[in-house]
């Protein structure tokens, strides 16, 4: 919806003739990067999850109704209805909301990302039936939105689920650039155009859509940076870090200030420069300070500031299905952060400001005996015959199952072993990989059916009647030091209790920490067995020898 934003602020014919329309036309045109890269990579991902006996689905009809609306809304606008235009936005605006609802449930999930498509498609055409161009400009948007459509598909083509969180997070930059942008444009164009419609609430508006922005598009830069491993996932320590933030933050206030006094065009200019300035580094500092485990946390948190960007710019351009739009996805991405933060017994506050993944959290932590035993090693024979006399398996993957790519070698060890009577399910963290629901969407890629895949508050009371939890690739999701170690950085976070099964068999390159970088008792447990290696050649071999027996 950052395009719909863009677009009002576009103008000038075929080619921008200032800055003003040049930022303009910059945030429609990454704003459809965003818009077409991300409902087609949500629509790649949910097909993963279509069963072979599911019925067939004919959503592309959708689009009649979504036609009808804008020609209607286009013949009444031709006949004087000015109303049409507000019926449209509010459809809009509905369609979006329904979009989020859909995508709650694996039964409506691809209706709410096509219902989601029919309210941007509505946005952008009432965007359009409300400027009054000259024809160059529906040139110059036809190319922006083409352009960005087309590299936004492109991107979408390549997107794997291994690559899901850092391609999100990506997105997400696109997102507060366009915001920053768009108010940039706004500001300019109205000051040259209309400076008596600068009023304190604009003023306050652009200044706000700035800020957010700003700090959305660098703080996701890191955090891309830092899933897609060009970044160390380490929390960045500098010294007085705190200060450092509130030293910014209370400059990037009084560049508000001083904007919304609206002293003189050089002042803003000067204030809007360093608001630029002090929200880009504030984001970047922030996020770089805060540690990779908590990575899924932040690009919730990044998806709940691009909304109120653009709440900003509904306000900032009085155009009420921005405010609609924004409010939705910043109120659905702060309650997701909160869900994400109960599900990882973590403070918010902790999270955004870096405290968490630095060091313990109890002054003087000692380390228990378990942590110092020998740690017990398996096989490939030995597991391949495990798996097979057992009844109960809990398999257990992580973000080491999709860096190794191992998720169809387990599907294949998953339908061989249910066709021997093993009832083999799936147990997944809120938390697993690197952000909500990539264990699923990896699984579902394989061909594992849904309904073998179970949340972690669905299973972990299972585990003491399971004969095997075969943990893949997981470290800190089945970490037991969260409820028995109260000085580890991970005490009280909510994990799958692997232990209590009668063996547990835990598949990892090495005996290192996990991304949290917390030691786990799990290894040392006199019922676990590690097994070692690469987990793909690991699950392979497994497949081999079950297929042989």
């Amino acid at each position: 919806m950052t395009a719909v934003g863009g677009m009002y602020a576009m103008g000038g014919g075929i080619v921008p003739t200032n800055s003003g329309q040049a930022l303009a036309a910059i945030a429609t045109a990454i704003s459809a990067v965003n818009i077409t890269g991300g409902f087609l990579v949500t629509k790649k991902m949910l097909d993963l999850f279509k069963r072979p006996d599911d019925p067939p689905e004919f959503y592309e009809m959708y689009a009649i109704p979504v036609a009808a609306s804008l020609a209607g809304y286009a013949i009444t606008s031709s006949m004087g209805f000015q109303e049409s235009g507000a019926i449209i936005a509010s459809m809009s605006g509905l369609c979006c909301i329904g979009g989020i609802a859909g995508l709650a449930q694996q039964s409506t999930a691809r209706l709410g990302n096509v219902s989601g498509m029919a309210g941007v498609a509505l946005g952008v055409g009432s965007a359009i039936g409300a400027v009054d161009w000259e024809m160059g400009t529906y040139v110059q948007l036809a190319a922006c939105l083409g352009g960005g459509g087309l590299l936004g598909f492109q991107i979408a083509q390549r997107v794997s689920p291994t690559s899901l969180p850092q391609t999100v997070a990506a997105f997400h930059s696109l997102v507060g650039l366009a915001a920053s942008f768009t108010g940039a444009a706004d500001y300019l164009e109205t000051s040259h155009l209309h400076p008596e419609l600068l009023t304190g609430l604009r003023m306050s508006a652009i200044s706000l859509a700035s800020v957010i922005g700003g700090v959305t598009f660098t703080g996701s830069l890191v955090a891309f940076g830092k899933l897609n491993e060009n970044l160390s996932s380490k929390a960045l320590a500098l010294p007085g870090r705190d200060q450092i933030n509130m030293t910014a933050g209370a400059a990037m206030v009084g560049c508000m200030g001083l904007f919304c006094a609206n002293l003189s065009h050089e002042a803003n200019m000067l204030a809007l420069g360093g608001m630029a300035v002090l929200s880009g580094g504030l984001g970047l500092h922030m996020t770089a300070s805060i540690g990779g485990a908590d990575m899924p946390v932040v690009i919730t948190v990044l998806n709940s500031y691009s909304g109120w960007a653009l709440c900003a710019e509904g306000f900032m351009l009085d155009k009420p299905v921005l405010t609609t739009v924004g409010a939705l996805i910043g109120s659905s991405g702060a309650i997701l952060t909160y869900v994400m933060c109960v599900a990882m017994n973590r403070k918010i506050g902790s999270v955004l400001l870096g405290g968490f993944g630095t060091s313990s959290t109890v002054v003087g932590a000692v380390k228990t005996d378990v942590e110092v035993a020998d740690p017990s090693f398996t096989n490939i024979e030995a597991t391949t015959l495990m798996l097979q006399e057992s009844k109960e398996v809990v398999i257990v993957p992580g973000y080491g199952l999709a860096v190794a790519n191992g998720q169809y070698a387990i599907a294949d060890i998953t339908k061989t072993l249910r066709a021997e009577g093993v009832n083999v399910r799936f147990g997944i963290h809120p938390v697993a990989g690197r952000m909500p629901g990539q264990l699923n969407v990896l699984l579902a890629e394989a061909g594992v059916p849904y309904d073998y895949v179970l949340e972690m508050d669905e299973i972990n009371d299972d585990f003491p009647n399971t004969d095997v939890a075969l943990v893949v690739g997981a470290n800190d999701t089945v970490n037991s030091a969260a409820e028995e170690d109260p000085t580890s950085i991970i005490a009280g976070m909510p994990v799958l209790q692997v232990w209590k099964a009668k063996q547990v068999i835990v598949m990892k390159r090495s005996m290192g920490a996990g991304y949290a970088g917390a030691e786990n008792p799990v290894f040392y447990k006199e019922n676990t067995d590690m097994l070692l290696g690469d987990a793909k050649k690991t699950l392979e071999s497994i497949k081999v020898e079950l297929e042989k027996k």
